[in-house]
């Protein structure tokens, strides 16, 4: 990835978590992080990257990742009334389980450290 798609994926990634918390208000979506925007080179797709802020079955997870899907046509036209960017690309939402793996992590280091303490 170029500097240039690394810095319009951040632009996009900041304006995106704005427009989810200020002005989307599809219930199915909750309370989502936005971890990181993939652009493609040609900037006709952004691959965005989201989690759930608090833990959710994949029940929850799907009805999320259904909301955002809903609200990609929604976010992109916004997109393109705040960026300058000659093309805005297509929105894909893809579920980011690092943040969820890792508070499993710590959980389970937790309790050997609290069994040790025993």
């Amino acid at each position: 990835m170029s500097r240039r798609t690394e810095r319009i994926g951040e632009q996009i990634r900041a304006e995106l978590a704005r427009l989810l918390h200020e002005e989307t208000t599809d219930p199915r979506i909750g309370l989502v992080t936005l971890t990181q925007v993939d652009v493609s080179p040609d900037l006709s797709n952004a691959r965005v990257y989201w989690s759930a802020v608090e833990s959710k079955n994949s029940d929850e997870l799907s009805t999320s990742e259904a909301g955002l899907e809903s609200a990609a046509g929604f976010l992109r036209h916004r997109l393109a009334q705040v960026l300058e960017l000659k093309r805005v690309p297509e929105l894909r939402f893809r579920y980011d389980s690092s943040l969820a793996l890792g508070e499993a992590t710590l959980s389970l280091l937790r309790e050997i450290q609290d069994g040790a303490q025993k």
